[in-house]
């Protein structure tokens, strides 16, 4: 009865110790998101790191620390953060959408499409990954019209469509 009683004890001991591992886990991944949100990069970069240094595969960490390289204007080291990411993790579409959204800041376009392709092949139920698809599609198209344009400016209907997708990329206005 007493060894029974121990080994269940312990059981219960252990799985508390887990609880509390995987509480101290998501406590450390809401520090580095809120230091993020409120602008304290330095303080989410520094975070981040420690963390990384005891789990340096931990795929949500390294996440995290992507978005703080890239509030902190370092997009190259961004991409590197997430195109490791995309190797060690290929299942995980959250990385390539960022990817693309990256390399769309960058102008390249190219890069963005196959990034925001591969996350809806991953997801294809993931609604973001599909907005920014279409967006990196209609600055595609706008590019392609602007150019038609350029070796034939009186094409009407390119123009027309230049105009319509300049309408629709326009960032929206806030009142």
């Amino acid at each position: 009865m007493t060894s029974r009683f121990s080994a269940g004890l312990r059981v219960l001991a252990a799985t508390a110790l887990v609880a509390c591992a995987a509480t101290a886990y998501a406590d450390e991944y809401a520090d580095v998101s809120q230091l993020l949100r409120t602008g304290k990069l330095a303080e989410a970069q520094a975070k981040a790191d420690l963390y990384l240094a005891v789990k340096p595969r931990d795929p949500q960490m390294r996440f995290l620390k992507s978005a703080v390289q890239s509030a902190n204007g370092q997009a190259g080291e961004a991409i590197a953060t997430l195109n490791a990411l995309t190797q060690e993790f290929p299942e995980l579409p959250e990385p390539y959408n960022n990817l693309a959204v990256l390399y769309a800041s960058q102008n390249d376009l190219d890069k963005a499409r196959t990034a925001l392709e591969m996350a809806v092949r991953i997801n294809p139920a993931y609604a973001t990954a599909y907005e920014n698809l279409g967006d990196v599609y209609a600055k595609l198209a706008s590019q392609s019209y602007s150019k038609s344009l350029q070796l034939n400016a009186s094409n009407p209907q390119a123009s027309q469509k230049v105009t319509l997708l300049k309408s629709v990329l326009a960032p929206a206005k806030t009142k």
